[in-house]
């Protein structure tokens, strides 16, 4: 079922005329000051559309509020979440079209993809989109088009910085992948990570799956044929990760992730940046876009500012891997 938080109420008809009435009546401040806040300032609507709840996920989302706040818009937010299931993802965004929101945040490649599909009017902006343009989302980085943009959650230095890190100081042959290969950005990281390991004499197994469900399974179904685990920013995978932490440990597998969030939770290191920095560059542009400064369509599509490595020593011990004294010089460290 749909999570359904606030709904905004629409003036009746009757309420429509007092409204009318009051303002011939010299009542124009006052009927001014309802329909902007108590303020005085305009009141914007927003609505929020998340495909599932997860720490990176939930990070933007506060970020972005976060953002608008601090840009000094007054902003009623509905969000709704809708817990993996494709249905529930399109009929958020539907509601949102029939409530007439003044924005919407779409925060995964899912939940953007089912706003654009409900309107090409109503302004949108993205976050944790992997693939913008392969995904069918904008036309290009530079100039999206229509009514859309936003910000990717994958730096272009990311995954071949992850298999380079891999491959210098791991004697191993195979990296292991779970993902749902029903999520296009998903699909994007994995072919990305097939063109970074030609040439390293590194092979992938992979692992496919549907549903948060079938992911301990599948991560099973890579012991003895992996030698490394790495988890990219697959939200199905992602929703489930202590499942694949749990194998990675029983088996000393080494768990490279694809985002810092994940780290924290047991994954042994990732090349990240904050979901929160990502979700509130979105906000900033969300909020030249309610001010009417730019329209979605012509604003660049941003990638993630900060990449680091990040290594949980914790995860570390506990899947068997012996920390190399050289990345004190690059990583930050987590106990």
């Amino acid at each position: 079922m749909v999570k359904k938080k606030n709904r905004w109420k629409t003036l009746s008809t009757a309420g429509l005329l007092s409204a009318l009435i009051l303002a011939g009546c010299g009542n124009s401040e006052e009927t001014t000051k309802e329909a902007s806040g108590e303020s005085g300032e305009k009141s914007y609507q927003v609505g929020i559309t998340q495909i599932a709840e997860h720490p990176s996920l939930d990070a933007a989302s506060v970020g972005f509020q976060q953002a608008l706040k601090d840009e000094g818009l007054e902003v009623e937010f509905d969000t709704q979440v809708a817990q993996g299931d494709q249905n529930n993802n399109q009929s958020i965004a539907n509601n949102f079209v029939s409530d007439q929101v003044d924005l919407i945040f779409a925060n995964s490649t899912p939940s953007a993809l089912g706003a654009l599909n409900a309107t090409k009017d109503i302004p949108i902006v993205f976050t944790s989109v992997t693939d913008a343009v392969g995904g069918g989302l904008v036309d290009s980085m530079e100039a999206p088009g229509g009514n859309i943009t936003g910000t990717l959650d994958n730096h272009p230095d990311a995954i071949p910085n992850t298999v380079e890190f891999i491959d210098k100081y791991f004697d191993i042959d195979t990296i292991g992948v779970v993902y749902n290969s029903g999520e296009a950005n998903s699909v994007s990281q994995i072919e990305t990570v097939k063109e970074v390991i030609e040439g390293t004499g590194l092979k992938l197994a992979e692992a496919t799956v549907s549903t948060s469900a079938e992911v301990k399974q599948a991560t099973e179904s890579l012991v003895g044929k992996a030698d490394v685990l790495y988890i990219i920013t697959d939200n199905t995978v992602v929703t489930a990760l202590e499942s694949v932490v749990q194998v990675a440990t029983d088996k000393k597998i080494p768990l490279f992730v694809g985002e810092l969030d994940s780290v924290a939770r047991g994954g042994f290191a990732a090349y990240g940046f904050d979901y929160n920095d990502i979700g509130y560059e979105a906000g900033v542009m969300a909020a030249e876009i309610l001010k009417g400064e730019k329209e979605a369509g012509e604003m660049d599509v941003q990638y993630p500012q900060n990449l680091k490595l990040v290594i949980n020593k914790e995860a570390a011990e506990a899947m068997g891997v012996e920390l190399n004294p050289e990345w004190e010089e690059s990583a930050e460290f987590i106990e």
